[in-house]
């Protein structure tokens, strides 16, 4: 039987490509958003002008939208992934100490 290695190239590729993914996904979602939004507003104006509910499908998208930017860009998976190397070498610390 053959085992598969992981080199670093390997997995700097698969983090890219993660990465590239996310990306690709917030991407997405913003330009649906900003084809969408424009199309409702002019059905809502064209339909009933006296009574404008476009806001409440923008105003939700739009908080699902920073919330998905935040992720991608703010508080993501590097976050996750240095708090778990934090919390690592926090251990190892401890156990040297016993």
């Amino acid at each position: 039987m053959e085992t598969i290695g992981y080199t670093k190239e390997t997995l700097a590729y698969e983090k890219a490509a993660k990465r590239v993914k996310e990306l690709k996904g917030f991407y997405g979602n913003l330009t649906s958003y900003c084809l969408v939004i424009p199309f409702l507003l002019a059905l809502n104006l064209l339909t009933s002008p006296q009574h404008l509910w476009f806001y409440w499908p923008m105003l939700g998208w739009g908080i699902g939208i920073v919330a998905h930017a935040v992720n991608v860009f703010g508080i993501g998976k590097e976050w996750e992934e240095r708090k778990i190397q934090e919390l690592m070498n926090q251990e190892k610390r401890n156990i040297k100490t016993l």
